[in-house]
């Protein structure tokens, strides 16, 4: 069913506008294109609402640099007050999408993120293992071991090939469309679209607010083909990465054929050929940036090396007194935040406790 046709008047509401400036801003408050926008914040906004109204909106360029995290990655940056307009419009279109979104879906929604979707995966885990039951080797049906006695149960886990250099903007503008009538609301998206690159006719650009939640559009395909015509019980996804559980390796290798088949067919895209693969749960699963096993999880080696070179770094010049020891600890908290998650309570006391050591000869 679609929605009205005259929704897109609600994404210029002076009140919209103001709680989009208010979202955009979040953690972003000391910087200059914020600070900028803000020194005459009525007039930006009475703006920003004039173009909408006008349908003479127009994007301002992208700003692109490189990131390595480790793997290289290109981010785009927009300018701030494309940003108000990006979660202007989805403040309005949001809701309506949320609602058809599957449960396990955990990217870029509320309430959802990391920490539920691998609570999720622990569940999924030992639902298919019959919560770490081992049977003997002799209860081999498929499948490599190496001794005579495994936690049973299997895991498909994928992500998609380029995903976001190669969602195509008229599949995604006709799954829109499925909802919104409003062609007002079809012409904002095209400008967003088009603004990453001119003349083209895929990709967006990663780093957008939009472009998280087309994302969680774009693969809600996949996600209700997995549900329901696969009829898979035990599937998460979180962006383009997802996963499957089953006891059964042979119908993982049939489910993921025909999701390669699905996604080329229809959605224009395809499953990495190196990082979609089988393996049994007790080899443990690379999933979120932990590797998961059945009784434990451990961070990612290159994950734990990256913040390890970080934390050398901040420490030298917490020695120098470059750094204070408050904002030290507080750099600390948001890593400690998704690292206590995994078997790393000791490592986390003894950098603490370096701190510390540091603190008492000071």
């Amino acid at each position: 069913m679609k929605t009205c046709k005259n929704l897109y008047s609600k994404i210029y509401l002076l009140h919209n506008l103001l709680l989009a400036y208010e979202k955009a801003r979040k953690g972003k408050s000391k910087k200059l294109s914020v600070i900028e926008f803000e020194k005459d914040l009525e007039v930006n906004i009475k703006q920003l609402q004039s173009e909408l109204i006008s349908l003479s909106y127009k994007p301002r360029s992208l700003k692109r640099f490189i990131i390595r995290d480790p793997k290289t990655r290109t981010i785009h940056s927009s300018a701030f007050r494309d940003r108000v307009i990006h979660h202007a419009l989805i403040n309005v279109i949001g809701p309506i999408f949320e609602k058809i979104f599957i449960h396990d879906s955990y990217a870029s929604r509320i309430t959802k993120g990391t920490k539920l979707a691998v609570d999720r995966f622990d569940y999924f885990k030992r639902k298919v293992s019959q919560n770490g039951k081992v049977i003997s080797g002799a209860d081999l049906e498929e499948g490599r071991t190496t001794s005579k006695n495994f936690v049973k149960g299997y895991c498909l886990k994928a992500d998609i090939r380029k995903y976001f250099d190669n969602v195509d903007h008229e599949i995604l503008l006709t799954i829109i469309r499925r909802k919104i009538s409003d062609e007002k609301i079809i012409w904002l998206v095209k400008k967003i679209l088009n603004n990453f690159e001119p003349n083209s006719v895929k990709g967006m650009p990663l780093g957008n607010y939009t472009s998280q939640f087309f994302a969680n559009v774009y693969l809600n395909e996949l996600d209700y083909f997995v549900k329901h015509r696969l009829k898979a019980r035990f599937y998460i996804r979180y962006v383009d990465d997802f996963v499957i559980l089953h006891k059964k390796k042979k119908l993982l290798e049939v489910q993921k054929e025909m999701i390669d088949e699905f996604l080329s067919t229809i959605l224009k895209i395809k499953l990495h050929p190196d990082k979609s693969k089988i393996t049994p749960l007790r080899d443990g699963t690379t999933f979120l940036g932990y590797r998961i096993f059945y009784h434990n999880k451990r961070l990612r080696k290159q994950n734990k090396k990256k913040f390890m070179k970080t934390f050398e770094r901040r420490m030298s010049l917490y020695k120098e007194g470059i750094l204070s020891y408050k904002l030290f600890i507080e750099q600390l908290q948001g890593w400690f935040g998704y690292s206590k998650w995994a078997n790393t309570y000791k490592l986390r006391k003894d950098l603490l406790d370096q701190i510390e050591k540091v603190k008492i000869q000071k």
